[in-house]
């Protein structure tokens, strides 16, 4: 398997279907914050991100952010949406990821990272045997 290849690729996050997530049986949903839920720095999510959470929860989803931001920014924004986290992640390494599964209760192969970093997001989640979705970035950066 090669590092930086993700399982799936789609433009926008509310491009990904819990049909596919099913498929794929997947019960964790680690997230990344900058240009996959929000824009940099911006500590509120869309109205459509909004419901897209909402509608991965109700179908069983466990989501969680993981972030290599600081606590000081990924603990008020996840906790804004109701959300556990792990922040200084030290992606591409497997420790957060792990950690996120860990504190979620799944597996590893029970869970996949969404991102917009092919060199943090994809090429963690396949060190540590998840699976990836890679987004295109809300905004240039």
């Amino acid at each position: 398997m090669a590092l930086v290849y993700p399982t799936l690729y789609r433009r926008r996050i509310t491009d990904v279907t819990v049909e596919e997530l099913q498929r794929l049986g997947v019960a964790g949903i680690l997230l990344d914050v900058d240009n996959t839920l929000t824009t940099h720095d911006n500590p509120a999510i869309s109205d459509e991100v909004s419901a897209w959470l909402d509608m991965m929860r109700a179908a069983g989803m466990q989501p969680a952010v993981v972030s290599n931001n600081k606590e000081e920014r990924v603990r008020p924004f996840a906790d804004s949406i109701g959300l556990p986290y792990q922040a200084k992640a030290a992606k591409p390494l497997p420790r957060g990821y792990r950690a996120a599964a860990r504190m979620l209760g799944l597996r590893t192969d029970e869970c996949i990272v969404i991102g917009d970093q092919m060199f943090t997001d994809v090429m963690g989640a396949n060190l540590c045997g998840m699976r990836s979705i890679l987004l295109e970035p809300i905004e240039p950066e």
